[in-house]
C-alpha cells in the first residue's frame, strides 16, 4: 500500500510583521512618571539584512507614527517668545543642556532683548551672562555677530530663509532648521545628536555628517512631516533610546527597531532608566507648553555641568 505523504508545515517567517503603531498603552497621555506601559520582552529585530528600500521607508514611517502616539507633545525644549529669541537660544545650546540654556535666557534678554541691543553689549558682559552654557567667549563672538548682522543686513529682524540665516555668525543648518520650522513654519530637519544616533540605530541612513543624515532622511519622509518628525526623534533620544544605555525593555516601538537590544532588554531594569516626564521628572522647559503630561523645571535645579570654551558654536546639543 503506498504511504499517505504527511502534511506539509507552513514556514515560519524570519520576523515578525512589525506593527502598524506602538503598542495599545504606549501612547503618552499616560500618567508623567509611569513611562511606557508595555514593552516587548523579547522583540525580534525589525529590519532583517535583506530588507529592501521599500521595506526600509515603511518601516521608518511606522515609527514615525508610532513616535507620534508616545510623543503628541513633542515640542521645541527651548525657552523663547520671538524669533531672536529662538535663534540666541539655539545658539547657546551647543555642548549644554536646553535646561542650562532655559536657566541663562531670562537674565540675558532683560538685558538684551533685540538684535540692537545685544549688538552693542559690551562683550565681557555678555560672556558673563552666557557663562553657565560653556563655551562662553565662542558663543558671545557668534551672539554679537549674529546681532550686528541681522541689525544691518536684516533691519533687526530674523529672516525666515535657509539660505539667509547660515549667513549669519554661528548659524548652521541645524540651527537655521529649528528657528525655521518653529517660529515661520517652514518645514526642516533638525540633526542633532539624539536625531543623528536614531537615524543610524533606526537603520534609515549609515552616514555620520549632519548634512547627509538630513538629506537622506529627507527622502524618506514627506516635507510636511520633517519639523514634527525632529521633535519626536529628539524627545525619544533623550527620554528612552539615550546613547549609552537605551532602555530598549522600556521602549514601545522596540518591534520595529532593528537595534533592539542594544541597551538594557529587562523591562523593570529598563524602565528606572527613563528620563524626564517618562521617568517622573521635570522636563527641560521653565515654561513648558500647556498640553506638556510633566512637571516644569525648577529655575535653579541641576542642569550638568558647563563645558570648556572652545567648541564649534553650531555643534549638537547633548541634553
Amino acid at each position: 500500500m503506498p504511504k499517505t505523504p504527511a502534511p506539509k508545515t507552513p514556514a515560519v517567517p524570519r520576523t515578525a510583521a512589525a506593527p502598524e503603531t506602538a503598542p495599545s498603552g504606549a501612547g503618552a497621555r499616560s500618567a508623567p512618571g509611569r513611562g511606557p506601559e508595555k514593552a516587548a520582552k523579547a522583540a525580534p529585530k525589525a529590519a532583517p539584512g535583506n530588507e529592501t528600500r521599500l521595506g526600509m521607508v515603511r518601516r521608518a514611517r511606522r515609527i514615525n507614527r508610532a513616535l507620534a502616539e508616545v510623543y503628541p507633545y513633542a515640542h521645541p525644549e527651548l525657552d523663547f517668545e520671538n524669533p531672536f529669541q529662538l535663534l540666541v537660544a539655539t545658539v547657546l545650546s551647543a555642548q549644554t543642556t536646553d535646561l542650562r540654556v532655559n536657566q541663562t535666557t531670562p537674565a540675558l534678554f532683560a538685558r538684551y532683548p533685540t538684535p540692537e541691543d545685544m549688538a552693542a553689549a559690551d562683550p565681557e558682559q555678555l560672556e558673563e551672562l552666557i557663562r553657565p552654557t560653556g563655551f562662553f567667549r565662542a558663543k558671545a563672538r557668534s551672539l554679537l555677530g549674529l546681532s550686528a548682522a541681522l541689525r544691518d543686513r536684516f533691519g533687526g529682524e530674523v529672516p525666515g530663509r535657509l539660505e539667509d540665516l547660515v549667513t549669519l555668525p554661528g548659524v548652521g543648518r541645524k540651527t537655521a532648521n529649528v528657528v525655521l520650522g518653529n517660529v515661520f513654519g517652514v518645514p526642516g530637519i533638525t540633526v542633532d545628536t539624539h536625531f543623528g544616533r536614531l537615524a543610524r540605530r533606526f537603520g534609515w541612513t549609515d552616514e555620520t555628517d549632519p548634512e547627509r543624515v538630513e538629506a537622506v532622511v529627507a527622502e524618506i519622509f514627506p516635507k510636511s512631516e520633517w519639523t514634527m518628525l525632529s521633535h519626536r526623534v529628539v524627545f525619544h533620544g533623550r527620554r528612552i533610546c539615550h546613547a549609552r544605555r537605551p532602555a530598549c525593555g522600556a521602549c514601545p516601538i522596540a518591534p520595529l527597531c532593528p537595534s533592539y537590544g542594544e541597551g538594557e532588554t529587562d523591562p523593570e531594569k529598563a524602565r528606572k532608566l527613563l528620563k524626564y516626564e517618562k521617568g517622573g521628572q521635570p522636563g527641560q522647559r521653565l515654561r513648558p507648553p500647556a498640553d506638556y503630561p510633566g512637571e516644569a523645571a525648577a529655575i535653579g535645579s541641576a542642569a550638568g555641568g558647563a563645558t570648556p570654551d572652545t567648541a564649534a558654536p553650531d555643534a549638537a546639543g547633548q541634553s
